[in-house]
């Protein structure tokens, strides 16, 4: 850490901790159980990264980003895309007034803070592209003009690892620029028995309610905590162990495309994300093991064979994490 009193890190790990947790407990006066996404969508938040969420409808993605974006008071937006959206309805484009004589830029609903992509497999390659640009760039160019995005900057998209028709799948480039790729699953009895309850609780229709949801802290914290992510010291044995992980996946039997370099650099970010989520001082090898999965399964290919017997990209690097040696810090 930084010693200068000046300097924008010098916050207390705990500090910064319990901020965090307010944001999940105020999350959590709309989303019921899903902890470990939770952590997960914060996690990459803290790390400056995008999320892909694999999940079928109904599990309350867009709920957890609008509570998200209410809990730090960000601009929000939603974009639905269908196989006939165009670049522009994302981005944005320019309109020529009479009366001016000149263009003016109308602004795409990519200008925000939190932005959810649903079901971003649906649209044709051209318009996926024209997101993941901005993703990576964090700029937007209009007729000339470029335009930055006011941060904290992330981009939560869906898709559905069930219905294909009528789908363009990302290629592993694009993929690629997503930090996480987390899966949601169905909500527990118990957690599924207080969801319905909350929902049909003096509530018309199915509208998603984030009246409970109260601001705990603002962007300037936000990107604060990111600073304090990104200084997080990171011992030489656990990037070693990261890079292992990482290389392991290319040489891996039944992996036939393993993880490049963004993979270890992206395992690193996370970890370092996910320590200071739960109060750490440093990066430790179990906060490499947590968010290996999150981070590599989406970067991995596996093998026909393996997929014909039905193993799941988690499944192999389940194995992998057995094998592959911790350092003892």
């Amino acid at each position: 850490m930084n010693d200068d009193p000046g300097s924008k890190t010098d916050t207390p790990m705990s500090q910064v901790a319990a901020m965090i947790g307010e944001v999940r407990s105020s999350i959590a006066k709309a989303v019921v159980g899903q902890t470990e996404i939770i952590d997960e969508v914060l996690a990459a938040l803290l790390a400056g990264g995008h999320v892909l969420v694999e999940g079928v409808p109904g599990l309350g993605k867009t709920l957890l980003v609008k509570a998200l974006a209410k809990s730090v008071q960000a601009q929000f937006s939603r974009i639905q895309f269908t196989p006939d959206l165009m670049p522009s309805d994302v981005t944005g484009h320019a309109v020529f007034d009479m009366k001016l004589e000149q263009f003016n830029v109308r602004r795409g609903p990519v200008f925000c803070n939190f932005l959810l992509a649903d079901e971003i497999n649906r649209a044709p390659a051209k318009t996926q592209s024209a997101l993941l640009e901005v993703m990576q760039e964090q700029q937007i160019t209009i007729e000339g003009k470029t335009m930055l995005l006011a941060p904290p900057f992330m981009v939560l998209a869906t898709q559905n690892p069930i219905e294909q028709e009528g789908t363009y799948p990302l290629p592993e480039a694009q993929m690629d620029r997503f930090l996480l790729k987390i899966r949601i699953d169905y909500p527990q009895h118990e957690e599924e028995s207080a969801l319905v309850k909350r929902i049909t609780t003096a509530s018309v229709g199915e509208k998603l309610n984030v009246d409970a949801v109260t601001q705990v802290i603002d962007l300037d914290q936000i990107i604060h905590c990111q600073q304090i992510a990104a200084s997080l010291p990171v011992d030489d044995a656990v990037i070693d162990y990261i890079v292992r992980l990482t290389r392991t996946t290319r040489e891996w039997n039944g992996i036939s495309i393993g993880s490049g370099p963004r993979g270890s650099i992206a395992l690193v970010r996370a970890s370092r994300a996910y320590a200071l989520l739960k109060g750490g001082s440093f990066v430790t090898p179990d906060d490499v093991k947590l968010m290996a999965k999150p981070v590599l399964r989406h970067r991995i290919t596996l093998a026909p064979d393996l997929e014909i017997e039905g193993l799941q990209a988690d499944d192999v690097l389940e194995r992998l994490l057995d094998e592959v040696k911790a350092p003892r810090l």
